[in-house]
């Protein structure tokens, strides 16, 4: 099967909690902690191995909390490679407040890197050899990361590797520019792009091509949340819905979506084919709480269920 490297300069400790209600100027009483390995790359990588596949995960280990995603991955048999760097690998905290059924998800910006990190991160991707099949560099920038650094990091890929991007705002605009394989933006990330919100699927459709069109990337699947995804090539569009599920954590499911996806791609499957499992790994994310990814008997499940109800996917196989 093909080779999948992901990449997540920004990763982050993940830890979860649930409490009754939030209250201001209180002290809460939360249920038991959970703790995974977090960030876009690290996340694509784990739910590559929770669908059957594998992918290695290339990632920013430093400090203490560094050393507790290290071991977190390494008990999950995720494939890895930790980059060290001076500053302190960040936390991020996701608080399910059930009273309401909401969730408060508080991100930190992460470390600032500074050039010996950022060096000695080209030399990693540099030296991958064999080169990866697909190359998937997802997730924020920490401070002091320059909004071009994506598309410096693939420069010296060869042409056969396929480059995936999944960030936002300028990293994503940078990124897109020097031409690249895929993007999955959602709807506000596709008007960054093309400078105005759409408002109907056709505008969707024409926003995404002109992406296309412009040589920037060859394949926009555009996430539509629970309506599933928009997936547009040059000579093609199909809206690829998932089956109405119950949603517990919306956390980690744009990584669940582009994890299946790219194993698909992997294994061999159509665009088309692979867009729909992806939007089938995404919707089973939603279905778990906190911050665990999508479950393969759930993938597996909606999948059957999107297939037998939309021929096109079947069709392309």
């Amino acid at each position: 099967m093909s080779r999948i490297v992901t990449v997540t300069i920004n990763p982050a400790l993940d830890k979860s909690t649930a409490v009754t209600q939030l209250v201001a100027g209180r002290k809460l009483l939360c249920r038991h902690p959970r703790r995974e390995p977090g960030g876009g790359g690290v996340n694509v990588a784990r739910a590559v191995r929770r669908l059957g596949g594998e992918a290695t995960a290339l990632w920013s280990r430093g400090g203490s909390t560094g050393q507790v995603v290290e071991r977190l991955l390494a008990r999950e048999g995720v494939p890895h490679r930790p980059i060290p760097i001076g500053g302190e690998t960040r936390e991020n905290f996701i608080v399910y407040e059930e009273t309401s059924e909401q969730q408060y998800r508080l991100g930190m910006p992460g470390p600032d890197l500074d050039r010996r990190d950022l060096d000695r991160w080209i030399e990693a991707v540099d030296g991958l050899d064999p080169p990866p099949d697909y190359f998937i560099a997802s997730g924020s920038l920490p401070p002091g990361v320059p909004p071009d650094w994506y598309g410096r990091m693939v420069e010296n890929l060869p042409p056969s590797c396929r480059v995936i991007v999944d960030t936002k705002q300028e990293p994503l605009r940078e990124a897109a520019a020097r031409g690249i394989y895929l993007i999955k933006p959602n709807l506000r990330e596709l008007a960054e792009l093309a400078g105005e919100r759409p408002r109907e699927e056709q505008a969707i459709e024409r926003q995404a091509r002109a992406l296309i069109d412009k040589g920037h990337v060859q394949v926009v699947v555009v996430s539509l949340g629970s309506a599933g995804a928009m997936l547009v090539t040059a000579d093609a569009a199909e809206h690829l819905r998932s089956p109405a599920v119950p949603i517990r954590s919306k956390v980690g499911a744009g990584d669940s979506m582009l994890a299946g996806m790219v194993l698909s791609l992997a294994r061999g499957s159509s665009v088309c084919q692979a867009a729909a499992y992806g939007v089938a790994a995404g919707a089973a994310a939603v279905m778990t709480p906190g911050t665990e990814l999508c479950r393969r008997e759930d993938v597996e499940r909606i999948w059957s269920e999107m297939a037998a109800r939309q021929p096109a996917v079947e069709a392309e196989g």
